[in-house]
C-alpha cells in the first residue's frame, strides 16, 4: 500500500515529522517498507538554460552546448547527444559528482570525442520520473534558472509504502491509516460527514441479484451529461506518485476511491449498456474481453455483472472493454457493491488476475460504506465532469451485522502483562471507531463495520496493546522450575535441518517437488499400491503418493536439461509413502547429479574428468548420514540396490540386513527410458527415520583428549581371500584386535589376475598403530601384526599373501 505524505495529511491534521510518523506506523502494526523522497534524491539537479548548441567537431550526432546554470558564474560546457538540444532550451542540469539514478552512475568530468564535458543535461528517464528517454527534458521558458528542479516541479512529497497483514483491509485506504495514526497520538483525524447527493430523476437501469450469497449488496446511480477528459493535476500527481497511470477523470476517480477510502468502484458507459443489469453466475462458454486487453473464459463458479448483451464485468475484479468509459462518454453508471470474499479470491486465482479491486474485496470491504462511497464518488464526478445524478438504486444489505463483545478489562493485563488504565482503553478504542460502554469490570465493546477481523476478546486486547505500545510489554522469563527445559526441536527435525545444510554445503541446490507422481512412476519405484492412490487428484499425472523423492528430482533434472542446463545437482528432504499405515511414511533425503555437476564443483573441471559418478552419490549419502548422527563405524556398504538402479554401479548402505538406511548409484537405463529422462544420472536416497538414535549416556565430564606425543606406526597387509569376501569384513576383523591401539584400517588395493588363483582375490589394507603411553618396540609391533593376521584368517579365511 502506497501513499504520499500530503495525501495522508488530507485525513490527518499533524505537524509530526515524516520519520516519526514512519516509526509509529511500524510500531502499530503497519510496517513501513520504504520511503521514497524524490526531493532529497534529486536535490543536486537544477534548472538551467542552453545558451548555444554547436555541432561537435568530431561527431555528427553530438552537440557542444554552453549552459547557464544560474549560479552567477561562467557558462558550463556540456556535450549532449539528445536530438532536441538547442539554444534557448530550458532543461535540467546535473554537475559533476551527481549520482544519476536512471543510469546508476556518478557523473564526472569527461572528454567525449576530444571535447571536455563538465556536466549533463538530463532526460526524465535518467531522473526516474518517467520512461521518456527520447530527449532531454523541456521545461517552460519562465522556469527559474538555478532553482532546484525537484522543488520547482513539486516532487517534495515523499511516498510511503507499508506492508499490510491480510486482516487489515481497512488500511488499504489512506483514510484508515490516518485513523490509526490519530489513535496513536500522531495528530487529529479528519472525518467529515459525507452528505447524500439528491437525485434529480429515477435511475432508468434496474438491478437484479440472482444469488445474494455472491453479492450481499449492490448500489447503482446514473449521472447524465458528464464531460470526460483528463483529471485535475492534483489527482494525476497523486496517482502517478504511487505508480498508477492517469487515464481519464472517470477512471481516475475510481482509482482514487480505491486508495483513498478502500472502496473499489466501477463505472460503465451507460450508452454501451443495453437494458438492465443482472448479477449472476457466468454460463459455460461465456467470455469477457477485460480492460487489461485479455479475453477470459468463464464458468458458473465466476460471479459477473451482465446486461442483455452478455457479460460486462468480472464482479469485484475487473470491468469489460466493451462498456468502458472513454473521451466520448456522456452518461455514466457508477457501481458500488459488496462481494463474497471467498468467491473473489477463487475467481482471481483461477483467472490469474491481480487487480487493486480484487486485493481489497477478497479481504473484505466496509459494508456500511457501500452507499456513502457511491455518494462521494458522485460528488467527485460532478465536480470534475459535471452532470446530473439520478436517484440511487440499492439492492440487498447496505450495512454489516452488529457485533458487540463482552470484554473484561482485566484481559489486557492477563494477555499482555501491561496495566492500561480504563480511561486510556476507552480513548484508544473510541479513536479506532469502537464504542465502549459500561463501568466495568466487564464492559460492552461495539465493533465498527470496517473491522471485520475483530471477533473476540483477544482481538480487542491486540487493538489496545498495539496503540498503547508493544514496546511496553514487559520481558517475562518462562518459569523453569526444577526440571531441565525440553528441547524445542525433535530428533527428526534436527536431522532434517542438518541434512539440508550438509547437502547445500556440497554445492547441491535444494528443490521442492510434488508429493504426487504418476501411477507408472510410482510402480517403477516400488509403490503404486491402491492404498496410495489419491482419491481426487489435482491432475491426471499426479495420481499416486510418491514412494521416493527421486521421481520428482529426476523430472526436475530433465526439465533443466530440456532448457539447455545439462549440468545440474538437486536435492530434496521430504516425506515418502510406502503404505497406508503411519509407520509406512518416512522422511527421506535424496539427490540427483547429472553431467559435470560432481562434488568437485559445478561446471567442467580443468582435468576434464569431473563428471558426476556413482562415488559422488555415495559421498553425498554418507555426508547426510554423518551430519544426521548415524554411527559411521557401524555402516556396511553392500553392492547392488533396488531394481531401478544399475546392478553393477550401485550400493546399499545398511546396519545389518534388517536396517537398510539408503541407496546410491547410477539410474538403470530402463528406468530412465520409463521416466523419459536422459542419462547418465547418479542418485542417492537416505531414510532419516531409520538412523538409530545415539545411546544416552550419563553427562559426566570427560577428560580432554590430547594428541599423542609418540610416533604412529603403519603396517601393510595383503590377504588372499575368496572372491566373495568383502573388504569391509577384513577391516572389521583387523580393527577388533586392539581398538585402543589401532587408530585406523584403510583398504588401498584389490587385485585379481596373474599370480592369484581363480576364484580368489588379494585385498591389501594399511593398519595404523598409535601408541599413547610409550614408543612401541619391534617385538610389540610384530605381536600386534601376528594377532591381526590370525583374526583375519579366523573371520574371513584369508591367508597372508607371500
Amino acid at each position: 500500500m502506497k501513499f504520499t505524505l500530503s495525501w495522508l495529511k488530507d485525513h490527518l491534521e499533524t505537524d509530526e515529522p515524516l520519520d516519526k510518523l514512519a516509526e509509529k506506523l511500524t510500531m502499530i502494526g503497519l510496517e513501513v517498507e520504504n520511503i521514497e523522497d524524490k526531493a532529497k534524491a534529486l536535490k543536486p539537479f537544477t534548472i538551467a538554460k542552453v545558451i548555444s548548441a554547436e555541432q561537435h567537431p568530431n561527431a555528427d550526432r553530438l552537440r557542444v552546448c554552453m549552459v547557464d546554470t544560474g549560479d552567477g558564474g561562467a557558462p558550463v560546457q556540456v556535450v549532449c547527444g539528445a536530438p532536441n538540444a538547442r539554444a534557448g532550451l530550458v532543461s535540467v542540469f546535473s554537475p559533476p559528482g551527481t549520482y544519476i539514478p536512471g543510469k546508476d552512475i556518478t557523473l564526472g568530468v569527461g572528454t567525449i570525442r576530444g571535447v571536455e564535458s563538465r556536466g549533463m543535461l538530463c532526460s526524465a528517464a535518467e531522473l526516474q520520473i518517467s520512461n521518456d528517454h527520447d530527449g532531454i527534458m523541456e521545461l517552460p521558458t519562465d522556469a527559474p534558472i538555478g532553482a532546484a528542479y525537484a522543488e520547482w516541479a513539486g516532487l517534495g512529497d515523499p511516498v510511503v509504502e507499508i506492508n499490510l497483514t491480510p486482516n487489515r483491509q481497512d488500511c488499504t485506504g489512506v483514510h484508515g491509516i490516518a485513523r490509526d495514526l490519530a489513535a496513536a497520538d500522531m495528530g487529529k483525524f479528519k472525518d467529515p460527514v459525507i452528505k447524500p447527493i439528491k437525485g434529480e430523476f429515477p435511475c432508468p437501469v434496474k438491478v437484479t441479484v440472482e444469488d445474494a450469497n455472491l453479492c450481499p449488496g449492490f448500489a447503482l446511480r446514473l449521472v447524465r451529461g458528464v464531460k470526460n477528459g483528463p483529471s485535475p493535476e492534483w489527482l494525476q500527481k497523486r496517482l502517478t506518485a504511487i505508480g498508477l497511470r492517469p487515464i481519464n477523470a472517470l477512471v481516475d476517480i475510481t482509482n482514487f476511491m480505491t486508495y483513498d477510502r478502500a472502496r473499489p468502484l466501477h463505472v460503465f458507459d451507460a450508452r454501451k449498456v443495453k437494458g438492465n443489469l443482472v448479477v449472476r453466475r457466468a454460463r459455460d462458454g461465456e467470455t469477457l474481453l477485460a480492460l487489461d486487453g485479455r479475453t477470459y473464459n468463464l464458468d458458473p463458479a465466476t460471479c459477473v455483472i451482465a446486461d442483455e448483451h452478455g457479460v460486462e464485468s468480472l464482479a469485484g475484479i475487473m470491468g469489460g472493454e466493451a462498456s468502458g468509459c472513454d473521451e466520448n462518454t456522456t452518461d455514466v453508471l457508477i457501481e458500488s457493491a459488496l462481494w463474497n470474499e471467498i468467491n473473489i479470491a477463487q475467481t482471481g486465482r483461477k483467472l490469474g488476475i491481480n487487480s487493486d479491486a480484487r486485493y481489497r474485496f477478497e479481504r473484505g470491504v466496509d459494508p456500511a460504506f457501500m452507499v456513502p462511497g457511491l455518494e462521494l464518488a458522485t460528488k467527485l464526478v460532478m465536480e470534475m465532469c459535471g452532470g446530473t445524478p439520478s436517484e440511487n438504486v440499492v439492492v440487498g444489505k447496505s450495512f454489516g451485522d452488529d457485533r458487540v463483545i463482552e470484554f473484561p478489562i482485566t484481559e489486557v493485563r492477563r494477555l499482555s502483562g501491561i496495566e492500561v488504565p480504563q480511561p486510556e482503553m476507552k480513548r484508544i478504542l473510541t479513536h479506532l471507531g469502537f464504542m465502549m460502554a459500561g463501568p466495568g469490570p466487564v464492559v460492552k465493546v461495539a465493533v465498527p463495520s470496517w473491522r471485520s477481523d475483530v471477533h473476540g476478546k483477544a482481538d480487542i486486547v491486540e487493538e489496545i496493546v498495539r496503540i498503547f505500545g508493544v514496546d511496553k510489554v514487559p520481558m517475562t522469563p518462562f518459569e523453569r522450575g526444577e526440571d531441565a527445559r525440553k528441547p524445542v526441536l525433535t530428533q527428526l527435525q534436527l536431522r532434517t535441518r542438518r541434512a539440508r545444510r550438509a547437502l547445500a554445503s556440497r554445492g547441491i541446490i535444494e528443490a521442492v517437488t510434488w508429493s504426487f507422481i504418476t501411477k507408472a512412476a510410482a510402480e517403477l519405484f516400488g509403490g503404486g499400491q491402491r492404498e496410495l492412490e489419491v482419491a481426487n487428484p489435482i491432475a491426471s499425472d499426479l495420481s499416486d503418493m510418491r514412494p521416493t523423492l527421486l521421481a520428482g528430482l529426476i523430472g526436475a533434472a530433465q526439465a533443466n536439461a530440456n532448457r539447455g542446463v545439462n549440468d545440474v545437482a538437486l536435492f530434496e528432504v521430504g516425506q515418502i509413502f510406502k503404505g497406508d499405515r503411519p509407520q509406512d511414511q518416512f522422511l527421506a533425503a535424496s539427490g540427483v547429479r547429472r553431467g559435470f555437476a560432481s562434488s568437485e564443483g559445478l561446471g567442467r573441471h580443468w582435468t576434464g574428468s569431473a563428471q558426476a559418478d556413482v562415488f559422488d552419490a555415495k559421498a553425498d549419502a554418507l555426508a547426510v548420514l554423518a551430519a544426521s548422527g548415524a554411527p559411521m563405524q557401524a555402516l556396511q556398504i553392500v553392492a547392488g540396490g533396488p531394481k531401478w538402479l544399475h546392478p553393477g554401479r550401485s550400493g546399499t548402505i545398511q546396519i545389518g540386513p534388517q536396517n537398510v538406511l539408503g541407496y546410491f548409484g547410477e539410474v538403470h537405463p530402463r528406468a530412465l527410458e520409463a521416466l523419459g529422462a536422459d542419462g547418465p544420472l547418479v542418485v542417492f536416497e537416505v531414510i532419516l527415520d531409520r538412523i538409530p538414535e545415539a545411546k544416552k549416556k550419563p553427562t559426566r565430564a570427560k577428560p580432554v583428549i590430547e594428541l599423542s606425543a609418540f610416533q604412529p606406526v603403519s603396517r601393510d597387509f595383503a590377504f588372499i581371500v575368496d572372491r566373495g569376501v568383502k573388504a569391509a569384513d577384513i577391516v572389521r576383523a583387523a580393527q577388533g584386535v586392539d581398538k585402543k591401539l589401532i587408530a585406523g584400517v584403510n583398504v588401498f588395493d584389490v587385485y585379481e589376475g596373474k599370480g592369484i588363483d581363480d576364484g580368489k582375490k588379494s585385498i591389501a589394507v594399511a593398519v595404523t598403530l598409535q601408541p599413547r603411553e610409550k614408543t612401541l618396540t619391534d617385538q610389540e609391533i610384530d605381536g600386534v601384526a601376528a594377532k591381526i593376521v590370525a583374526e583375519v584368517t579366523k573371520k574371513t579365511g584369508g591367508v597372508l599373501r607371500g
